[in-house]
């Protein structure tokens, strides 16, 4: 038998997912009487909730998770969460003797149960169901943001793309019924919030796991519109596949739908296209831009790119590059490929050398901050409208335009939570820098 925890810490790693599950975790422990501390060393309970898309997120949480066994000072119950207890479930026992509990993403509803077995037998405990059950209490999620919120609105990934681990992680989609989502929006309008983000390893698959429903992803859109408070909805991440025409005029049409798409290419060849099993070809993908670029003509266009899939030959790598040129992406995340264990890439051999991977993703980079230096300059002496979500540290207001920028300027700490117009006069880095052109009329909810 182990002592009952009063005080716990909890640390999160990867995804907005994660980020989301982490403050439903924080949630139920709260409302189970503990207290949430900021310093590992004086809690009861560790918790580290994990990812595992990429090798070095594992190595990492790792690392520190052993290092704790090794100095701590005091007992404390640990928990193992995420992704990573899905991708090594008992195993990580074995590598982690000291840790007490493992928990999958399937299981975040177990964590109660879970941590009264430890304590009542003070044995070792796993949770790694395979299947996502669509009964979480996502109302007890405990948010520190006050503006802007996540939503889960889909679990889990069918597409099993060669190189990802999340499909054996978070298993089959599983939608989450819209009366549920439209509640939860409902509550956060409520309580103040302007802004949400609409949660799913591939949002543009909502609906599609529970025909009856007769809602899909742009249907949802619609729905979550009418729902007075909530100016922004914008949605992440998207699969290219499922982007269909009536969400590109949803999002047209739809005064809360932010004009920004993450719009994942992932390469920009064909035939490394299909080794990675993304189900649609370089064409197919740019005809789709043309038609969102059509629809909503100021829309701005996000992307995942990994450089150095195996296989990959410079003049495919210079594919990507020219891809990437074309159509300018505003947010870009880029990685050199690494093998993940338990995926079909794993099978192949890594034959791209890492000095070329990292050759090729500095010269991507560089691509991509060109770009958006040209972008930001062109803004300048433009009016856009703000959501100010905080203070940053030098005192000064920071949020973001609807299409993902980030905007600093002077004003008053009233402002957080309201939508400003603000004159960009610079930029410092990748961050635009205003004034308040004049006081914003948006000061209450649309």
């Amino acid at each position: 038998m182990k002592n009952s925890p009063e005080t716990f810490f909890v640390r999160t790693y990867g995804c907005q997912m994660n980020e989301l599950d982490t403050e439903i975790m924080v949630g139920q422990l709260e409302k189970r009487g503990l207290k949430r501390v900021y310093d590992e060393d004086t809690a009861d309970l560790l918790m580290f909730n994990t990812c595992s898309i990429r090798d070095l997120a594992e190595r990492k949480v790792m690392g520190k998770i052993g290092k704790i066994g090794v100095h701590r000072k005091r007992r404390s119950l640990i928990g193992v969460t995420g992704c990573m207890a899905m991708a090594k479930k008992d195993s990580l026992f074995k590598k982690l003797p000291h840790i007490d509990f493992v928990l999958g993403t399937n299981n975040i509803t177990d964590l109660n149960t879970v941590l009264d077995e430890v304590i009542e037998s003070g044995n070792q405990v796993i949770r790694t169901d395979s299947q996502f059950e669509e009964n979480l209490d996502y109302l007890v999620a405990k948010r520190d943001d006050k503006v802007k919120a996540y939503v889960s609105i889909i679990r889990g990934c069918d597409k099993f793309c060669t190189y990802c681990v999340v499909p054996y992680t978070r298993g089959q989609e599983v939608s989450r019924p819209p009366e549920d989502i439209e509640e939860e929006v409902r509550r956060l309008a409520a309580e103040g919030y302007r802004e949400i983000t609409l949660l799913g390893q591939n949002v543009n698959s909502y609906g599609k796991d529970q025909p009856q429903w007769n809602c899909l992803f742009h249907d949802l859109l619609y729905r979550l519109d009418k729902i007075e408070g909530i100016d922004r909805v914008r949605f992440m991440t998207s699969h290219p596949i499922d982007i269909t025409r009536e969400l590109m005029v949803a999002i047209a049409e739809l005064p809360s739908a932010c004009e920004m798409v993450h719009f994942p290419i992932q390469a920009g060849s064909s035939r490394v296209l299909k080794k990675m099993h993304r189900i649609y070809t370089k064409e197919l993908y740019l005809e789709k831009v043309a038609m969102l670029k059509e629809i909503v003509p100021n829309v701005a266009l996000g992307t995942d790119i990994i450089v150095g899939f195996p296989t990959e030959t410079e003049e495919e790598f210079q594919e990507t590059i020219d891809v990437f040129k074309e159509i300018r992406y505003s947010l870009a995340f880029l990685f050199a490929y690494s093998a993940r264990k338990g995926t079909p890439a794993n099978r192949w051999k890594d034959d791209v050398p890492e000095e070329v991977k990292n050759e090729r993703l500095h010269r991507l980079m560089a691509v991509y901050d060109e770009i958006c230096s040209q972008d930001r300059q062109e803004m300048l002496g433009s009016e856009v409208e703000v959501l100010v979500e905080r203070l940053n540290k030098q005192g000064q207001l920071k949020g973001r335009t609807r299409c993902w920028k980030n905007v600093i300027f002077d004003g008053d700490e009233s402002m957080i939570g309201t939508m400003q117009n603000v004159k960009l006069h610079s930029f410092n880095h990748q961050t635009l820098v205003g004034s308040i052109h004049e006081p914003s009329q948006l000061l209450t909810a649309r």
